[in-house]
């Protein structure tokens, strides 16, 4: 809390160990939010790395999709869906050097199994083309 210019809150016994924070932690998110609303991500990250603050950025789905890293290491595919429709899925993660995985599969098509978990449930037939009548299930 000193980095941001807190240090009423830096000393402070109350917030010395976890359970002080995790019960002080609307003040504490209200200072870090306070603080970080006036400078940059880019600034804010660097003054932590020089505190020795572990932080890092919270990705968008936005920066995600954009990033070369995640592209780099295949994190997100592109899957092609019944029909023509093309979208992008998580990849294998964490990705490993000797067993790096891959995806073989997609899923099951919307619908595809409802009639046997329901049954599986207990519902007969009836009940099961009921429910699709009525648009609760695919």
């Amino acid at each position: 809390m000193h980095v941001i210019g807190r240090p009423d809150l830096a000393d402070d016994p109350a917030l010395a160990q976890n359970d002080g924070r995790v019960q002080n932690s609307a003040i504490l998110d209200a200072a870090i939010d306070a603080w970080t609303s006036h400078h940059s991500m880019d600034d804010v990250l660097a003054t932590l790395e020089r505190a020795d603050v572990p932080s890092g950025r919270i990705y968008s789905v936005a920066d995600i999709v954009s990033n070369p890293h995640y592209q780099a290491r295949e994190m997100l595919l592109r899957a092609d869906l019944p029909g023509g429709a093309s979208v992008r899925m998580p990849g294998i993660v964490p990705k490993l050097s000797d067993t790096p995985g891959e995806v073989q599969w997609q899923g099951p098509a919307l619908g595809e199994h409802t009639q046997s978990v329901l049954e599986s449930l207990g519902f007969d037939a009836s009940e099961v083309a009921r429910l699709r009548a009525e648009g609760a299930v695919q």
